[in-house]
């Protein structure tokens, strides 16, 4: 493991417990995670991925406070963390887990579907037969 990839980790860490417990903004959920922080080679920039629930609005709500927040959460970092720079922090919505729970709904679906013709197919051939 990349020096960078172990204080990344740690950044996340970090940041996840910032989020839980030092804003008070109350646009941001509680159910909010922290999924990747990507970090540049040069530790200058930082893409933090979160997720939330809840609607679109909420979302969009969330994001902006999280923006208004990054220098409290840069300064934050600088506080818990023992670091030689600070990177400038950008925030993206991580929809994966969203996706991934749509994905495993639409498999269930098809899942279903595809039992129903099975039983229909089987009863249509059993009715035939007599």
């Amino acid at each position: 493991m990349e020096r960078t990839d172990r204080i990344a980790a740690e950044m996340k860490r970090v940041v996840s417990d910032i989020i839980r417990t030092e804003l008070k903004d109350p646009r941001i959920p509680v159910v909010t995670s922290v999924t990747r922080l990507k970090l540049a080679k040069d530790l200058k920039f930082a893409k933090i991925y979160v997720s939330f629930y809840g609607s679109e609005a909420d979302k969009k709500g969330a994001m902006q406070a999280l923006k208004a927040s990054a220098g409290l959460i840069r300064y934050q970092i600088g506080q818990k963390m023992t670091i030689r720079a600070l990177p400038e922090l950008t925030f993206a919505l991580d929809e994966s887990i969203e996706y991934g729970s749509y994905m495993s709904e639409r498999i269930s679906q098809v899942r279903a579907e595809d039992k129903l013709k099975e039983a229909k197919a089987e009863e249509a051939s059993e009715g035939g037969t007599d």
